[in-house]
């Protein structure tokens, strides 16, 4: 017979309930920022040019977690300081080179298109994962695999089976496939990040990313690409700085925390649905029936990969 008072059962339930709720708050409000992202990045063109977005970005970034998490970075520094190199790299590429390549696709496809490859990260990171680490995929896995590159395949040839066949995609589409597989690549690469507070990781993440966009701010300079914020660009740049930058990092921390990261991560599926119903909205483009196979494709494709995934610690 249990020992446990019934108060306690109850304070305990109560207690889950409300971590969980707050944990679906925290994700669900994350999810809308990243996917927020793919409007700012719209509405940045003709504003500012793409390298000074990066650049604004990941400064406003590193002055608040300057204010912010100084005493995480005091505290965690010893251990920092010893995978120095392997953090700026990861943050350089996992940050500054994705927001490159993400706000250059831009400028030549739309924020529905951005939205909908944005979401297929998930998939990429299992594919990655299967060819560094060779961690074992379903059959099942395999076939959310084919199916969210079936859709990514539907955005990038627009549903036209005459721009398969002769190779004729957007650029922007193929900018955000490459982007994608980057920060794939920078997930995967996490597995081996020091254990420190995730506070910490993210503030010297986030500095090797702006001294990484001072170099491609200059070559967007030099090549005469560089385009002033004009007044609205400005706050553009403030609110990516802001939300999807620092917000939307330490609210999917915290969610992550609460529910942990298996359970965090089916969230991510409300990123291309937040995006295509913001693009809609916001931007006023037309949702064609290419972009709907291809949103379910994918949301299928991540829902499969995710949920019949192999257990961990299988080969």
């Amino acid at each position: 017979m249990s020992d446990q008072h019934p108060e306690s059962v109850t304070g305990s339930a109560a207690l889950l309930q409300r971590r969980n709720a707050e944990a679906y708050l925290f994700l669900i409000f994350t999810m809308l920022c990243w996917a927020g992202n793919a409007i700012m990045g719209q509405l940045a063109v003709g504003q500012v040019s793409p390298m000074l977005v990066v650049l604004g970005r990941w400064a406003g970034v590193m002055l608040l977690c300057g204010i912010f998490m100084r005493h995480h970075l005091k505290r965690d520094w010893p251990i920092l300081r010893k995978n120095l190199v392997f953090l700026s790299i990861a943050g350089a590429l996992g940050y500054s080179a994705f927001n490159g390549l993400f706000y250059l696709a831009a400028h030549s496809t739309s924020g529905l298109n951005i939205g909908i490859l944005q979401g297929s990260m998930p998939v990429f990171v299992a594919m990655g994962a299967f060819l560094v680490y060779r961690t074992r995929i379903t059959r099942i896995q395999l076939l959310g695999v084919i199916l969210t590159v079936s859709g990514v395949i539907i955005i990038a040839s627009a549903g036209s089976l005459d721009r398969l066949l002769n190779l004729e995609f957007k650029r922007g589409d193929l900018l955000m496939i490459c982007a994608s597989i980057l920060y794939a690549g920078y997930t995967i690469a996490l597995r081996n990040r020091p254990a420190v507070s995730p506070l910490s990781l993210f503030a010297v993440m986030a500095a090797s990313a702006f001294v990484l966009s001072i170099p491609f701010a200059a070559i967007e300079y030099m090549v005469g690409a560089t385009q002033w914020p004009t007044p609205f660009g400005w706050l553009v740049v403030g609110l990516i700085t802001i939300f999807p930058s620092f917000l939307a990092q330490l609210f999917f921390i915290q969610g992550v925390d609460r529910v942990g990261p298996s359970r965090a991560g089916v969230f991510m599926n409300l990123v291309p649905i937040f995006a295509a119903g913001m693009a809609v909205v916001v931007l006023n483009e037309s949702f064609e029936l290419y972009h709907g196979v291809a949103l379910i494709l994918v949301l299928i494709g991540i829902y499969l990969s995710e949920k019949f995934k192999a257990p961990l610690g299988q080969p």
